[in-house]
């Protein structure tokens, strides 16, 4: 997997990837009936997909319901693959698909109430705060260790949780980049295609035992983390929850780190054009589309 060393024109690529994960969730969003289960939910998410021409993934869709948006009682990764959960009036729920385009990769989470909920609104500003807060700290040049613990702060200040803890390794973001598909990626291991699965855990291992040494692929709170953001494109995707776990919300989109600086992709999100419409939050930055588009 390419990881940096990345043109305008290909930003322009991932650009135009996440764009159309994001309009696959909405469509699918407009799909989703009372009653349904997240199973459901997939099958509708691959056929959105499919209709798009999509046929490689970073990995499988996800979908969670309820008070699986807040990862309660995820107590082994199995869990984190779709259930039978029905869906339900003023349940969350979030929708996390990662498709490949000519081996360009995207990784969004995007996140709604069936129904509305409130609580809900007052998160997603809170996750706005972070995202405004992540992008002045990788610009300062603050560790990933340092940025991931200021983000718990400000998550616990407001009154909520951090969930991405219950990710596997406690991910608040990874790696991507250019991906060669082959045929060994329709070999699937929780959802990831068997190659993906191999290369990202066996880094992230040896940078556990060598953090020095071995870059980590994955963006934690640990030792091997303990370092500024390294050139190239991140998936970042802090989430929350009530302190109950009741419901939870994220977001995930595209972060590009230079060599000298760091950009949000685009402010083409679903995020930002609601929180936009809303009135409760204008993008200050340029993005990295517009920014190094003309550098």
């Amino acid at each position: 997997m390419q990881t940096n060393g990345f043109q305008s024109q290909d930003l322009q690529r991932f650009s135009a990837v996440q764009k159309l994960a994001y309009e696959v969730v909405e469509a699918v969003q407009a799909q989703l009936l009372t009653g349904m289960t997240e199973k459901d939910a997939v099958r509708l998410l691959r056929a959105e997909l499919a209709s798009r021409g999509v046929s490689h993934m970073f990995h499988d869709p996800f979908a969670w319901f309820g008070e699986r948006t807040a990862f309660k009682n995820f107590w082994i990764n199995l869990k984190f693959l779709p259930s039978k959960t029905r869906l339900q009036k003023g349940m969350p729920v979030i929708l996390d698909i990662a498709p490949i385009i000519d081996g360009y990769s995207a990784d969004i989470g995007y996140c709604f109430v069936h129904g509305g909920d409130p609580v809900i609104d007052q998160m997603d500003r809170v996750l706005l705060q972070v995202r405004d807060h992540i992008l002045e700290a990788a610009r300062a040049g603050k560790t990933m260790r340092a940025i991931y613990r200021e983000v718990d702060t400000l998550i616990e200040a407001a009154g909520f949780i951090n969930v991405h803890r219950y990710y596997p390794h406690r991910v608040i973001g990874h790696r991507l980049g250019r991906i060669q598909v082959g045929a060994m990626h329709r070999l699937r291991w929780l959802g990831f295609g068997l190659p993906t699965y191999v290369s990202l855990m066996s880094r992230t291992w040896l940078s556990k035992l060598f953090p020095r040494q071995i870059e980590s692929p994955l963006w934690n709170d640990g030792r091997e983390c303990d370092h500024a953001l390294r050139e190239g494109v991140w998936a970042v995707e802090p989430h929350i929850a009530t302190p109950d776990q009741r419901l939870g919300t994220k977001w995930e989109e595209i972060l590009v780190v230079t060599r000298d600086s760091a950009y949000w992709l685009n402010d083409d999100a679903t995020h930002c054009r609601r929180a936009t419409a809303n009135g409760w939050w204008k993008s200050t930055q340029r993005p990295a589309v517009d920014v190094l588009a003309r550098a």
